[in-house]
């Protein structure tokens, strides 16, 4: 492997802001139960190096100045990992968890656009002729309809303000993007970025005001797909990808006391883990390759419930023993699902299966 790719290389600790390296390491994830109070949201770890090449991925699209699309079965972790790479590199660059992130949660209505900009025209209308008498009010409107960049009806985007934290004169940053479910759009809406994700600049079409990215400090791009709709060819040749396959027990084991801490004797929690296990299995042969089958975050809400009631490895001992798969509520979702948890506890649980 090229040694500017490889994480553990000695030059890791070069903190190049133009390119900055994402290592993946547990060091510089969150601790369980930390939270980002300026944003309000409580964070979790992240741990990239359970999904092979995924974190050399990740250093490429960085380099290549390319977007990463990721796919995966939901559930795995696809949405995260691009808050998980701005988390470390404000940790490693920052020595705090302010590297700039930007959040696209695309709808089934969005355009393209709505990644650059909004611009509110009924608001700009409405102004135009809303007849008042207060003077200051007056004022006021005439200030926001004269504004020639109309500052008040527009809005910027995820990518929109990316581009424009590449421009901060002082500290430009490569802040970090996340496109997240790309596939909910209409079909031509990957094709529709192109020109944007390329050449890293658009046109407020209203005021004809430019936003151009500097090229050095370019968007970071995280993309997620569930696959529910074939991407088109000239999108998918633009980007970098990655599929994040389901993790093996061992990884499961890593996530889940990253997560929560070592709440239970190893030999407990894989036998946990093994109940889970049993059950995916029993998805996937009465479902198939594409049907639902309980994912890892499902796992973690289990674990979860798991937790508030059994505080020790006696009293998760007991649960396990008393019922074949204790709080199923939070791992099954369908009539069907409710079939194979009884079909689990009238056969029996063979914990070494």
């Amino acid at each position: 492997m090229d040694e500017t790719l490889n994480p553990q290389s000695k030059n890791s600790e070069s903190l190049d802001f133009k390119n900055p390296e994402f290592i993946g390491d547990s060091e510089y994830q969150p601790k369980p139960r930390e939270c980002n109070l300026e944003r309000n949201e409580e964070l979790y770890p992240y741990l990239a190096n359970v999904s092979e090449g995924l974190v050399e991925a990740v250093n490429l699209a960085i380099r290549l100045k390319r977007p990463l699309l990721l796919e995966g079965e939901p559930g795995c972790g696809k949405t995260k990992l691009a808050r998980a790479v701005a988390y470390e590199l404000g940790k490693r660059y920052l020595q705090a968890d302010n590297w700039p992130y930007f959040e696209w949660s695309v709808k089934s209505t969005d355009r393209s656009r709505d990644g650059l900009y909004t611009y509110d025209a009924v608001r700009r209308l409405y102004d135009a002729q809303i007849p008042t008498t207060n003077p200051e009010e007056c004022d006021a409107i005439h200030q926001r309809l004269n504004d020639p960049k109309h500052k008040a009806y527009r809005q910027w985007g995820a990518l929109g303000l990316a581009f424009r934290e590449s421009n901060d004169g002082k500290n430009p940053k490569r802040a970090v993007v996340l496109i997240d479910e790309i596939d909910k759009a209409d079909p031509d809406f990957p094709n529709d970025l192109l020109l944007e994700i390329e050449e890293k600049r658009f046109v407020v079409t209203q005021t004809g005001e430019e936003v151009r990215a500097n090229p050095d400090y370019a968007p970071i791009v995280f993309v997620t797909s569930n696959a529910q709709k074939q991407l088109p060819d000239a999108f998918l040749r633009r980007c970098l990808y990655h599929y994040i396959e389901f993790p093996s027990i061992e990884a499961l084991q890593e996530i889940v006391i990253a997560r929560f801490g070592k709440l239970w004797k190893m030999d407990l929690l894989d036998r946990t883990l093994r109940r889970f296990l049993k059950l995916r299995r029993l998805m996937e042969a009465e479902k198939g390759e594409f049907g639902k089958k309980v994912s890892t975050s499902e796992l973690l809400d289990w674990i979860e419930a798991l937790r508030l009631y059994a505080s020790d490895d006696e009293d998760l001992d007991r649960l396990l023993g008393k019922n074949q798969l204790p709080y199923a509520n939070t791992l099954i979702k369908t009539k069907d699902d409710r079939e194979l948890v009884k079909y689990m506890e009238e056969e029996g649980t063979d914990d070494d299966d």
